[in-house]
């Protein structure tokens, strides 16, 4: 296990504000390379999105950018969240209909999500191998691969070993 998979699921307690640092930082690079605007509303849909390693619906964001006294409709929200997505920002977990901040975004990769039923979190991680034998199992079927989301669903250890004490 690399450090890349060990911070996979955090420690609980740890400092989640660094990760949310680190990613703000990272999503201001991102745009001033690639000439894009990281306007208020887009920032702080990231924000939210990065409050925790859990999964967030946009309508729980509009939510809390409502409560907030933004005055931000659906299509608000969805705009943001299709400017992050296109960026590589974030992902969105499919089987939740949720969305989660990409631990890598200036690097093009296709991740599996480990999601935790219990806490909600979810993991982000790669196998290039998994990749190549879907791009294989593809290619044998003659079948063009537009979107690739492998999600898996369970328990993460910090909540197996809760449960076991």
């Amino acid at each position: 296990m690399d450090d890349y998979d060990a911070m996979a699921f955090p420690e609980p307690g740890h400092d989640h504000q660094r990760c949310k640092d680190a990613a703000l930082a990272q999503a201001e690079r991102l745009c001033a390379q690639r000439e894009q605007r990281l306007t208020p509303i887009r920032r702080r849909v990231l924000e939210l999105i990065w409050s925790n390693h859990a999964p967030v619906g946009a309508y729980l964001l509009l939510q809390q950018l409502s409560e907030e006294g933004h005055k931000a409709a659906p299509p608000t929200v969805y705009r943001a969240l299709d400017f992050l997505l296109e960026l590589g920002l974030v992902h969105r977990i499919a089987s939740l209909n949720a969305f989660i901040g990409c631990r890598h975004p200036a690097v093009h990769h296709t991740p599996r999500f480990f999601l935790c039923e219990q806490c909600g979190m979810a993991a982000e991680l790669e196998d290039p191998a998994i990749n190549c034998a879907i791009a294989g199992d593809a290619d044998r079927l003659g079948f063009q691969v537009t979107r690739q989301t492998v999600e898996v669903s369970g328990a993460c250890a910090h909540c197996r070993q809760r449960s076991a004490q």
